[in-house]
């Protein structure tokens, strides 16, 4: 249960609480961002690579859809190194925001358009 002005980790210990007398309850660690530095970039592409030791996001604009080209460019501009266990909390988070925005909006069909196959 989680209670106002709690955490939502934090438990409410009633002193009436047998098992639990007078415990002092402790919150988790307050994150705080910094956005001075915040840079924002559009992506309608992203690529995935990996090794071991580190998983590679490369983003970037694929600005023509047309079929049956035979070449595709696309402009990459950002990549976004993270290690396996940052990039397994990452696909959790974003597997749990897509769930919500089909709740909320409908679902969505997989972009059938080719990709490009980048570095």
């Amino acid at each position: 249960m989680k209670t106002a002005g709690l955490p939502a980790n934090a438990t409410n210990l009633s002193p009436a609480s047998p098992s639990q007398p007078n415990q002092p309850i402790t919150a988790g660690p307050t994150v705080q961002f910094d956005v001075s530095n915040l840079q924002s970039s559009y992506a309608n592409v992203c690529n995935v690579s990996s090794t071991r030791e580190e998983v590679v996001l490369a983003f970037g604009v694929n600005t023509v859809w047309e079929r049956g080209q035979a070449n595709m460019q696309v402009q990459l501009t950002n990549r976004i190194v993270l290690n396996p266990y940052a990039a397994k909390r990452l696909a959790t988070v974003l597997t749990r925001v897509v769930a919500e925005y089909e709740a909320r909006f409908g679902a969505l069909k997989d972009d059938q358009r080719p990709q490009a196959n980048a570095a």
